[in-house]
């Protein structure tokens, strides 16, 4: 089996968002091109858009739950239920190890964002503690999916 948790930290250094850095290494075992994997994944980056909500890689792990687990039934209430109580134990499993789901939250920033990404330097990687949380979304699912 393909590590998850070292080619998802191998897509961050590459220059990919943390979204696509955890959705890239699924979408194989999902049945996605790495060129889908990548747009499908690209607008999830810097809590969406970097407008610093919901962390990249969480919502990259909500993405991949619902392609393992999700729901097609429009009027099923109770298999909605099911799959949402999913979603939010695996929020909840990355709340408990992070502190947060919101993205400005775990980087300690005060709101969205300037569009316009940050350079990828060694100092960039030396101070973002978000190659850590992309580990930890891969380790959730790997555990509870």
């Amino acid at each position: 089996m393909q590590n998850h948790e070292q080619q998802a930290r191998e897509n961050f250094l590459k220059g990919y968002n943390c979204a696509q850095s955890v959705f890239l290494a699924y979408a194989n075992e999902l049945g996605f091109d790495e060129i889908t994997a990548l747009k499908l994944s690209s607008s999830f980056g810097g809590g969406m858009g970097r407008l610093r909500e919901v962390c990249g890689a969480v919502s990259a792990m909500f993405m991949i739950a619902g392609l393992k687990k999700g729901y097609t039934e429009n009027n099923n209430d109770e298999v909605k239920a099911q799959h949402y109580e999913l979603i939010q134990k695996l929020g909840k499993e990355f709340e408990k190890e992070n502190g947060s789901i919101i993205c400005r939250e775990l980087l300690g920033l005060d709101g969205a964002d300037n569009p316009v990404p940050s350079k990828r330097t060694v100092k960039y990687y030396a101070e973002r503690p978000c190659e850590e949380f992309i580990a930890s979304a891969c380790r959730i699912i790997d555990k509870m999916l």
